[in-house]
């Protein structure tokens, strides 16, 4: 069964655009590996191997991307509320614990960047936060134990 990816159209347009760039590289290792075969033994030729290697990555990462892409759901931003937390919705959080807040935009796992404060929305903080309201309190199981956040804010 095929996951669904939920997507911002930016973020779809980043992977059609990556899917191209990919496939253009196609006829470039198909080269490297005809160069590799033509200088004889392929039993002892590193360079042979390593285009054959290089050409199996490549064809996985293109089909990810297009089982992502096919399986793509593109999320009307203007539907977006605040009511509860959902998918592309930006959430102020505090820990309870220490009283420091943090605050991340859900998003789904292919555009998830830490370091721009996008979280996917399939970890376990994302998970906790989803259909939940301002003012509530989530408990988060994490590896190192369990989290307590309380929702500060829900924007857009």
């Amino acid at each position: 069964m095929a996951t669904t990816h939920y997507l911002t159209q930016k973020g779809l347009d980043d992977l059609n655009k990556e899917l191209e760039q990919l496939v253009a590289q196609r006829p470039v290792i198909s080269r490297a590996i005809a160069e590799a075969r033509d200088k004889g033994d392929l039993s002892e030729n590193a360079e042979y191997d390593a285009a054959r290697e290089a050409q199996g990555l490549l064809e996985l990462k293109i089909s990810k991307l297009q089982d992502t892409i096919a399986n793509a759901r593109v999320i009307d931003e203007s539907r977006l509320g605040t009511e509860q937390v959902q998918i592309l919705n930006k959430v102020k959080i505090k820990n309870t614990a220490n009283n420091q807040t943090f605050e991340y935009t859900l998003v789904g796992e292919s555009e998830a960047n830490f370091r721009e404060g996008k979280l996917a929305a399939a970890t376990p903080i994302g998970k906790a936060l989803m259909g939940r309201k301002k003012g509530d309190v989530v408990e988060v199981h994490v590896p190192s134990g369990v989290l307590h956040f309380e929702i500060l804010e829900i924007s857009i």
